[in-house]
């Protein structure tokens, strides 16, 4: 979710995984309009206190993060979009052509097949901040595993230190150190429990988590999973009731390899 819902974080895991659930038409309703570019929307951050806080910033400190995470403070942030959607363009035509992605890292080795699914180029046209690339792999694919940097937050709820095994495209073994009940809760809803994004972060103005996934997904030096729903521009046919991302840091001794070819590494792109 990208917005903060901390009046949630209370409720019992069953209600919100029930909650969830009843939302499936919703959320299908949502991805199809979307895909179909029916749907004309934009997401963008106002400076308040509560996100602020959320982040461990001031307010004017928050302030600055925003306006530099949107190019606001660039002589000509329109030019700088531009640029950033160029260079994206680029390396979604190489991964494009591409079969097989491996993620490795700490106590990660995942691999997926993204033959013939669409890398997306997200570069300021629907939200802002933006600033990645994402497909949908297929959807039995997924095999190996991979552990999580940063807390997974679902309506408030914190799930921290996440490590997810896969076999076939699926969950077969899910641990979290905190919040590992509302894992296995969302994980036990139908299409939760496959992969329905793979993605990289290339906004390298947000340099800090701050609990948003608005800017967290985009930050540069980062790779996000979400469980899911795929996108269906992307190629994907997977459908759920959630799609929920969850962040993985990549700085360190982060490479992530296509058809066997290092092209990213330390949490930048290699080509």
């Amino acid at each position: 979710m990208i917005l903060i819902q901390k009046h949630l974080s209370s409720v019992n895991p069953g209600k919100i995984s029930t909650y969830a659930s009843a939302r499936r038409e919703l959320t299908d309703i949502f991805f199809k309009r979307v895909a179909e570019k029916s749907l004309r929307w934009v997401v963008l951050p106002y400076p308040a206190n509560p996100q602020a806080q959320e982040a461990s910033m001031s307010l004017e400190e928050y302030e600055d993060f925003v306006y530099h995470s949107c190019f606001v403070d660039k002589e000509d942030p329109i030019y700088e979009w531009k640029r950033v959607d160029e260079e994206q363009r680029r390396i979604c035509n190489y991964l494009d052509n591409v079969s097989i992605i491996r993620f490795v890292g700490e106590d990660t080795d995942l691999v997926l097949n993204v033959r013939n699914r669409k890398w997306i180029n997200c570069s300021g046209k629907d939200n802002m901040p933006d600033g990645e690339v994402f497909t949908c792999p297929i959807e039995d694919s997924a095999n190996g595993t991979i552990r999580f940097t940063y807390p997974g937050i679902y309506m408030g709820q914190e799930v921290e230190d996440v490590l997810l095994e896969f076999n076939g495209g699926k969950v077969v073994k899910a641990r979290a150190a905190e919040g590992e009940e509302l894992l296995q809760r969302l994980l036990s809803l139908e299409g939760a429990d496959r992969i329905g994004e793979i993605a990289i972060g290339t906004n390298y103005g947000i340099k800090r988590f701050t609990k948003n996934m608005l800017f967290d997904e985009k930050m540069g030096g980062t790779i996000h999973l979400a469980l899911g729903t795929s996108y269906p521009e992307s190629g994907g046919i997977n459908r759920s009731s959630i799609h929920w991302d969850i962040l993985k840091d990549m700085t360190k001794c982060g490479e992530i390899y296509a058809d066997n070819v290092l092209f990213y590494k330390n949490g930048r792109f290699l080509i």
